[in-house]
C-alpha cells in the first residue's frame, strides 16, 4: 500500500511549502498596494498646483516637478503589473499549479521536471519560469 503524500495532493510543491509562497506573495502585495498608494497620493498631489509658496515659480521648478510627477506615475505602473502578477500567483497556488515553469510544461516535461526551484521562488515568488528558460526568454527579447 502506498502512502500519499502531500505534495501528491497539490502537484509540484506540498502543501506546507504553498503555504510559505502565499505568506511571502499576500505580505509583497500588502507592502505594494502601500507602496503604489503612497506614489500616486504624492505624485497627484504635486500636480494640483496647490503649493503654498507665494513667490513666482522658476521654469526649471516646474520642469522638474513633472519629470518626479512622471517617473512616479511610471513607476505606480510598473507596481501595479507586479501586483497583477502576485495576484495571478495566488490563483496558481489555489488551481495547484504553482511552482511549474509554464514553458517547461508547454514543452511537455512533467510537473516533477518542471518545478522552479524554491530559492527562486524565494527571491520572485510570482515568476513563471525557471532559471534557464526565464534566460531563455529575455535572449529572445528584442
Amino acid at each position: 500500500m502506498r502512502m500519499v503524500s502531500e505534495s501528491d495532493s497539490m502537484g509540484v510543491y506540498s502543501k506546507k511549502e504553498l503555504k510559505e509562497f502565499r505568506v511571502l506573495l499576500e505580505g509583497l502585495r500588502a507592502r505594494l498596494r502601500g507602496d503604489v498608494q503612497q506614489l500616486t497620493d504624492g505624485a497627484l498631489a504635486k500636480g494640483d498646483g496647490s503649493g503654498d509658496s507665494r513667490s513666482p515659480t522658476h521654469i526649471a521648478d516646474v520642469g522638474t516637478d513633472n519629470y518626479e510627477q512622471d517617473f512616479a506615475l511610471r513607476f505606480v505602473e510598473n507596481e501595479q503589473e507586479t501586483l497583477r502578477e502576485i495576484s495571478e500567483a495566488l490563483d496558481r497556488i489555489d488551481a495547484g499549479s504553482y511552482g511549474g515553469c509554464e514553458k517547461c510544461l508547454e514543452e511537455g516535461k512533467t510537473p516533477p521536471q518542471s518545478r522552479i526551484n524554491k530559492p527562486r521562488l524565494r527571491a520572485i515568488p510570482f515568476t513563471r519560469y525557471c532559471i534557464e528558460c526565464e534566460r531563455l526568454r529575455e535572449s529572445e527579447t528584442p
